[in-house]
């Protein structure tokens, strides 16, 4: 009896153990491809979100807001990785909808000039599942994220290291500008600047010359009313830096890195000839402008470059007056397949801080008119009006929760 005993229990282990392999295989499944898929959701959801916060940011009402920031979306979400950081997000332009309120209709359609949330949503398929489908399971997954941004009043932004200095007995919001009026910058620090001019101040307050070059290139964040500034001397050069702003690089320079705005086409009175203001923004070229000439909100929305359609920096200077010296030849390409459509985002439309007795008092929108061509030459900005106005068409990164203050995107979902 002892010896059937034995032969029966020895014939029931094979099935238990089969059995508990395929519990744990089971379990080692969902532990693992679980695992994954919380992974490729994590990797998707920075896809999305970083889609619909540069996408928010070209917001502005104007006409070409939805196309912009759709190409400012696609290129900032297909920035991020996926799938273990192995692929790109692919993000496509379907995946880019609008609306003008966050529980209102989004569609890819929707009105340019009412849009005020940006939705972006994807849906990553594929993801091999490595355990689970040796015990029934699915072979492959997918992942889905959204993200939803809009503009919102920053306690904090990040502007460029320019300071504007209101105009004698100038008073808020305006400090004696005119929207549309230029404004001169003393590029060379040889003096400084007096009422009515823009000079350079180091946002973070120190002096030093590297300080200011950064802060044109990555930016400072967290500058407020009420900060101190510094005033920096020599200042080690930032050129490549703005002229980037405008598609116009050393030696085929990094233009993925240092990105241009959606536009490089350029304004000096030669090319744009209109009295003060001159509203260079959404003006009309008065007689005696250039052929090329028509307002940044039209050449904005071409995709044209520092050439207007060329491929030349000496036909962008033939077009501005301007002589572009030490070494900037290339340029990115003109149109809506072009690099400036490609790579762009709005880097020209800029806050500056309004500064008196070197502290910020607020915000200013302001919009760079022209690169820089050499090392001593004086460059325009135009006056758009106080940043913290809700029709500005500047917005930049910052701390977003102020309930006045610069315009900065955010996500609301």
């Amino acid at each position: 009896m002892r010896n059937d005993w034995n032969k029966k229990a020895r014939g029931a282990v094979l099935p238990m153990v089969g059995l508990m392999l395929a519990v744990l295989i089971g379990m080692a499944g969902l532990v693992i491809d679980l695992g994954s898929l919380f992974v490729a959701k994590s990797e998707l959801q920075s896809a999305v979100d970083s889609c619909a916060l540069a996408a928010a940011q070209e917001l502005d009402g104007t006409s070409s807001a939805t196309a912009r920031a759709q190409s400012a979306g696609l290129t900032a979400g297909n920035a991020n990785n996926v799938q273990f950081q192995s692929v790109s997000a692919s993000l496509t332009s379907a995946d880019i909808t609008f609306s003008d309120s966050l529980t209102g209709s989004f569609s890819s359609g929707f009105s340019p000039t009412a849009a005020a949330y940006a939705k972006c949503s994807h849906t990553t398929s594929g993801i091999v599942a490595l355990l689970i489908k040796m015990v029934g399971g699915p072979s492959s997954n997918s992942v889905a994220a959204v993200g939803v941004a809009t503009r919102s009043h920053a306690q904090s932004a990040c502007p460029v290291p320019i300071g504007l200095i209101p105009k004698t007995g100038g008073t808020s919001p305006d400090y004696g500008f005119q929207v549309g009026e230029w404004v001169s910058v003393l590029y060379s620090n040889s003096q400084a600047p007096t009422p009515g001019e823009m000079g350079w101040y180091n946002l973070n307050g120190t002096t030093s010359a590297s300080e200011t070059k950064n802060e044109m290139d990555v930016g400072y964040c967290g500058s407020k009313v009420g900060d101190t500034l510094g005033t920096p001397g020599a200042k080690v050069s930032v050129d490549d830096q703005w002229n980037s702003r405008f598609g116009i690089y050393k030696n085929n320079g990094n233009i993925a890195s240092m990105r241009p705005d959606f536009s490089g086409y350029a304004y000096t009175s030669q090319n744009w000839t209109n009295s003060v203001p001159q509203n260079a923004y959404n003006g009309t070229p008065a007689s005696g402008s250039d052929p090329t000439a028509a307002n940044f909100l039209t050449k904005r929305a071409a995709y044209a470059n520092y050439a207007n359609t060329g491929t030349s920096v000496q036909t962008g200077d033939n077009i501005t007056g301007l002589s572009m010296k030490g070494g900037y030849q290339s340029l990115a390409t003109s149109g809506m397949t072009g690099q400036q459509a490609t790579y762009g985002m709005s880097r020209r439309l800029v806050l500056v801080p309004v500064v008196s007795a070197s502290k910020i008092v607020d915000f200013a929108c302001m919009l760079m008119l022209q690169p820089v061509s050499g090392p001593t030459v004086t460059v325009q900005f135009e006056y758009r009006g106080n940043a913290s106005a809700s029709n500005s068409p500047c917005t930049a990164s910052g701390l977003a929760g102020g309930s006045a203050g610069p315009l900065v995107p955010v996500l609301v979902q």
